[in-house]
């Protein structure tokens, strides 16, 4: 079947459905497979819910409905891909923004889509849905009332963005940032600055604009090594805004533009946040939405998932920026945490997971960052950090010793006589039988670890 035979297939359907447990009635459903599920072996049970179609790469029953294909993957993303293409707003193909980075890629995605909005009908990549299955998915998401779409794009390997980028063909890019994420994939920070650079090779190549974040050093110099690359800037000092103080009062970022007698209050925690701002004023700029219209909609902006939230509980303070960590955005955190002004502080921070050979390192790094700041309590959680603890601490026995003599030791719990805390946990459900039994009240808390640690399993005994 042509790629036009299956997409009169798809808009005659009532939408992708990858899930045969998901199905409501009328979708075209996708048998993907992956390293633990074979989806070819769901598609006859997709059909029996109600899916009108379905897409295979091995045939299990016969069915005139079953579709068959070489690869159902990449089916799915020429499928999109010719969705995009065939996508018209006013006579021209809808116009895609793409957008990656190593940190405040989806913070950075839902204030731009929020901005925009003011004016237009914005389609996004909805959650975390920016990998090679996912960004098909937001694609074909793209419907006949839209007309801008916001496609987020992650990377864990070399070649991700410019498999991603040719599946989404965006006429504007975005890089938030280059950090030290996926070590274990990429091999160094190098090999990360070259896949987001992708990104921007394919921008160069099509003619296309990257918006780009002038203050920041790396992505100044990796547009440099694009002399051809169209830029439109943007910056906190490029805009001459300044971030003001954060107290108790005042907990979340707010940022001023003297010059333009210009405020923007935030729901957002961390002033790391502040480029994320930046970025959605220079879109919507762009896009014909003044400083003071892009303004009133972020302030509207509640973060959600995890990222960049503060909670008020009965006891404590909660500042949860538990979906992701890697060493850059641990760093910024703290740094931000720092600066908080606030009688008791708590820092729970996970392991941050694929950094690879440096992993070690990394971790040694916070531990000996966090533990000279002015806290009352810190405790770590996960294997990463006790390995890195166990190997300058003789308190702290090894992971591997551990394990050797069976002794189901989860937890060690080191005092001064400042009556600081300092504990490490195997799991996050170990911290969380910890604060079961020494409840905490009155403290202002940071939580913050990779999605595999789960952190957020301690939030209901805080």
């Amino acid at each position: 079947m042509t790629i036009q035979g299956l997409y009169d297939i798809f808009r005659s359907c009532s939408g992708i459905a990858t899930d045969s447990r998901k199905i409501k009635g009328g979708e075209l459903f996708f048998a993907l497979k992956g390293e633990n599920f074979d989806g070819n072996e769901y598609a006859a049970k997709a059909l029996e819910a109600g899916a009108a179609y379905a897409v295979v790469s091995r045939q299990t029953v016969h069915d005139d409905r079953l579709i068959l294909v070489e690869d159902t993957l990449k089916t799915l993303q020429e499928l999109a891909r010719w969705h995009r293409s065939m996508t018209f707003v006013d006579g021209k193909p809808i116009t895609v923004i793409g957008l990656t980075g190593t940190n405040g890629k989806t913070t950075t995605k839902e204030l731009i889509k929020t901005v925009l909005s003011v004016r237009y009908n914005v389609t996004a990549t909805e959650g975390n849905l920016n990998n090679s299955i996912g960004v098909p998915l937001s694609l074909l998401k793209i419907n006949d009332k839209s007309e801008i779409a916001i496609i987020e794009m992650g990377a864990s390997h070399p070649g991700d963005i410019k498999e991603l980028v040719s599946v989404c063909l965006p006429n504007y890019g975005l890089v938030t940032n280059v950090g030290k994420a996926h070590l274990l994939g990429f091999g160094s920070y190098e090999g990360v600055r070259k896949a987001k650079g992708e990104l921007y090779d394919y921008l160069q190549r099509t003619a296309d604009k990257a918006f780009v974040n002038v203050d920041n050093q790396e992505l100044l110099k990796m547009a440099a090594e694009r002399p051809d690359l169209q830029t439109i800037p943007y910056g906190v000092r490029y805009y001459g805004a300044e971030i003001l103080p954060a107290d108790n009062t005042h907990p979340y970022l707010r940022i001023a533009i003297a010059a333009e007698n210009l405020r923007i209050d935030t729901q957002l925690v961390g002033a790391y946040n502040a480029d994320n701002v930046m970025a959605a004023l220079a879109v919507g700029k762009y896009f014909g939405i003044s400083h003071e219209e892009a303004a009133a909609a972020i302030a509207s902006y509640i973060p959600s998932n995890s990222r960049s939230q503060m909670l008020r509980t009965e006891d404590n303070t909660l500042i949860i920026d538990a979906y992701n960590a890697n060493p850059t955005s641990m760093e910024a955190a703290t740094d931000n945490f720092a600066g908080i002004d606030a009688e008791q502080k708590c820092l729970m921070l996970g392991d941050m997971l694929e950094l690879g050979e440096e992993s070690t390192s990394e971790h040694r790094k916070i531990i000996e960052k966090t533990t000279g700041m002015n806290v009352s309590k810190i405790f770590f959680v996960g294997q990463e950090f006790w390995k890195a603890a166990s190997m300058s601490d003789e308190r702290i026995p090894s992971p591997d010793s551990m394990h050797g003599a069976g002794n189901g030791c989860t937890s060690v719990i080191l005092r001064d006589g400042n009556d600081h805390v300092t504990g490490f946990f195997m799991t996050s459900k170990d911290l969380a039988m910890y604060l079961q039994d020494h409840p905490m009240k009155g403290s202002t808390v940071l939580i913050k670890g990779s999605r595999g640690t789960r952190m957020e399993t301690v939030l209901d005994y805080l």
